[in-house]
């Protein structure tokens, strides 16, 4: 099968859809990598539009940094309270639910990462169906013991104290990755062994801009797999990708998950 794939991806220099779909459908080990584009058709803003309001007069910057949380932890949490209030409100749409159900077709070879911290993918069924879901920039949904680094669960916002306290009494801050920080080493360990070693990977809904997330279909690129891009603009991925569909998530998942 690696090899069959590998052929095509040097040959066709770019596939149709319905190459793209049979590689899909034959393929036993599948990467996902999906941003803010995915989240975006369950009314998710970007994070730099999240700046709305009275949050339009600071820079995502100035609140999303250890800097910021050292100088103002009150203001910080005060931003982060109010996007986990909004995600708690919005739905998984129709390209998390298909993403589940990806998985429930390749089960263990299937992994999904994604740069999004709402939440929605696990609220969909990711990562309860054989595969695994590792999200890269933390959740908004969880705090981490400043002491510990133990993570605990939010309570819901109608019930959140700030800043919250960890079971144990200690300050807690947003389990996010902020600027100036690195990535989990874990979780991206696992993507890229997941990347390295998949015969087809997706990329959706992301700019490819941020490494070293954006690094991660070329792992798979340099191996001989496929790469598949959906996103509605092109970005620095595209010109590498085996196949670059301009549609959104959930149509763009339709479109390869359709069977003929």
């Amino acid at each position: 099968m690696r090899s069959r794939i590998r052929a095509a991806s040097r040959y066709l220099q770019g596939m149709d859809l319905a190459q793209a779909r049979a590689a899909l459908r034959a393929a036993r080990r599948v990467a996902v990598l999906t941003g803010a584009g995915i989240s975006a058709e369950s009314g998710i803003p970007t994070f730099r539009d999240a700046q709305t309001g009275h949050w339009a007069r600071f820079r995502p910057e100035d609140l999303a940094s250890p800097g910021a949380y050292r100088r103002d932890p009150e203001l910080v949490w005060a931003w982060y309270a109010g996007r986990y209030r909004d995600v708690l409100s919005a739905q998984p749409n129709r390209g998390h639910d298909l993403l589940a159900e990806l998985e429930r077709q390749k089960g263990a070879g299937f992994f999904l990462a994604t740069q999004n911290v709402d939440g929605l993918h696990a609220r969909a069924g990711s990562g309860s169906a054989g595969g695994k879901l590792v999200e890269l920039h933390g959740n908004l949904s969880q705090a981490r013991d400043e002491q510990t680094g133990e993570v605990f669960p939010l309570p819901h916002p109608d019930e959140l104290t700030l800043p919250p306290l960890s079971p144990g009494g200690q300050p807690m801050r947003p389990n996010i990755v902020w600027f100036g920080e690195f990535l989990p080493e874990a979780a991206l360990d696992a993507a890229q062994r997941a990347f390295a070693g998949a015969e087809v990977a997706l990329v959706i809904g992301t700019s490819s801009v941020v490494y070293p997330a954006a690094g991660l279909a070329h792992e798979t690129r340099r191996r001989g797999g496929v790469v598949i891009e959906l996103n509605p603009e092109a970005t620095d991925l595209s010109a590498h990708a085996d196949l670059s569909l301009r549609e959104t998530a959930s149509r763009g998942l339709e479109l390869l998950m359709e069977r003929a």
